[in-house]
């Protein structure tokens, strides 16, 4: 995509402005981005957890030809070129590796995205009955506007594991036979106080109360409500009321992800951050072919609270895994390790903030992202003086814009709102703490955080693009 000076009415002067991006497609070539999108649209309404995530991404990496790396080490087989394994952690962390021609001490091409969303997460002691009521008590998981959170369908989804080990699934609310549950609203009639309330307080955390049910349980005098609630999961699950403490459920909204706009060109959907671009991240991993540079597709939990844990970036999993791999193609050496680690490059595929027609005065017309003007690139997230960022490198930007310019990949480049409106932060300054080449490279989403984002189909499509021609191009 050719870049043209244009005059933007309200800017600061001339600035340069992107084409839309579907101007450069023709009908046909549009199907295959709906064909794309609607991957993308069913995947999403499908995987609301990371564990979902995962166990979906690993049954489509195995059907492309990728091996349990745990089978390989078990087997003492010798991984060469050409070779394709995954690596799980937890069942909550999935890394894709495929093994290229080159030297893999010569460095990776990776890309990098995060599958855990904010939602409300179930406390371990959850259950109670109020006023013949029985509701369930959370606690939000990640950045929320809690007022959003309320007077909507929500599905209940995770894991229960009992103490013998036998886990039970869980995933009450996504089909049309099955009951919602919700949080509840103060109604606009009583909501004078409310009303004069700051938006962050509006509705409180401690108020995030789950209504789950109003029958009792016949001959139960005691919270007969909560006995008849834990008399149905005896039932369905096999599941007794001291399960939740080793539980891990979540309320995320209800029903499928769908088409958006008149023309169906965006899509609305819950846990767009960040799996709207994890999904395209493996998806290209899935399409590279015969690599030059060892690629690889990282997908990583907890995110959203600062990438800490067993399962966060922070976590040894990716350093050890690298280790691993290397070792079965008899290349293993610490030094060797080092090396592979600090010469790689990275995509951290993140999502940026969108232009918003209704809240402009927050962004910096001629430094932020649009809808349909492609993959967008951050060289720095953090706040105001760039606190929390990793910083990308010149050189390393216009390697970029090389590969994307030669193969007529729309792009830009953006900001993440004014410099002191706020900002945000992602995976890739730990990664550059390797030593690594790295940029943040996402999509633009409008009400990002919110229980429905939006993002546009051609924006999916492009990151697609751009992520093949990354791991292939890239050295």
């Amino acid at each position: 995509q050719k870049c043209v000076i244009k005059s933007e009415k309200g800017a600061k002067g001339k600035h340069m402005k992107r084409k839309n991006a579907w101007e450069k497609y023709n009908e046909n070539e549009r199907k295959e981005i709906f064909r794309f999108c609607e991957d993308y649209r069913k995947f999403i309404s499908e995987c609301k957890t990371e564990r979902e995530c995962v166990e979906a991404l690993t049954a489509k990496a195995e059907a492309n030809g990728y091996r349990n790396l745990n089978d390989v080490i078990t087997s003492g087989e010798k991984l060469q070129a050409g070779d394709k394994v995954y690596a799980v952690n937890m069942k909550k962390m999935l890394a894709l590796f495929q093994i290229g021609t080159e030297a893999f001490e010569n460095g990776m091409n990776i890309l990098g995205g995060h599958i855990d969303s904010p939602r409300l997460d179930l406390k371990q002691n959850p259950l109670y009955e109020s006023d013949s009521l029985a509701l369930l008590e959370t606690h939000y998981y990640g950045g929320v506007k809690k007022y959003q959170w309320v007077a909507r369908p929500m599905a209940l989804h995770g894991i229960v594991v009992k103490k013998d080990g036998t886990s039970i699934n869980v995933s009450i609310g996504e089909k049309d036979d099955e009951p919602v549950v919700g949080v509840s609203d103060l109604l606009i009639h009583l909501a004078a106080k409310q009303m004069d309330k700051k938006g962050a307080r509006v509705v409180e955390g401690e108020d995030l109360n789950i209504l789950i049910g109003s029958i009792p349980l016949e001959g139960e005098e005691t919270e007969p409500v909560k006995a008849n609630i834990l008399k149905i999961l005896k039932e369905k699950y096999d599941m007794e009321e001291a399960d939740f403490q080793s539980a891990e459920l979540e309320a995320v909204p209800a029903g499928p992800a769908r088409d958006y706009g008149l023309d169906s060109s965006m899509i609305i959907g819950y846990g767009q951050d960040d799996r709207v671009c994890s999904y395209p991240s493996a998806e290209a991993m899935f399409a590279v072919k015969d690599p030059a540079r060892t690629c690889v597709c990282l997908l990583v939990d907890k995110e959203e609270i600062g990438s800490v844990g067993a399962t966060g970036m922070h976590s040894r999993f990716f350093e050890n895994t690298v280790a691993e791999v290397m070792n079965c193609m008899g290349a293993y050496s610490e030094l060797g390790v080092r090396r592979a680690l600090g010469r790689s490059c990275v995509l951290s595929s993140d999502v940026s903030a969108a232009f918003d027609p209704n809240y402009p005065s927050v962004m910096e017309k001629n430094n932020c992202a649009y809808f349909c003007k492609g993959l967008t690139f951050n060289k720095y997230t953090g706040a105001r003086g760039k606190s929390g960022s990793n910083d990308a490198n010149p050189e390393y930007i216009a390697k970029l814009r090389n590969i994307l310019d030669a193969k007529e990949i729309s792009y830009q480049t953006s900001e993440l709102g004014k410099v002191d409106e706020g900002g945000g932060g992602t995976i890739a300054y730990i990664l550059a703490n390797y030593g690594m080449e790295v940029i943040d490279s996402g999509i633009a989403v409008q009400n990002m955080h919110a229980p429905y984002e939006v993002t546009s189909k051609v924006d999916i499509y492009e990151a697609r693009r751009a992520y093949e021609a990354f791991l292939l191009e890239m050295k």
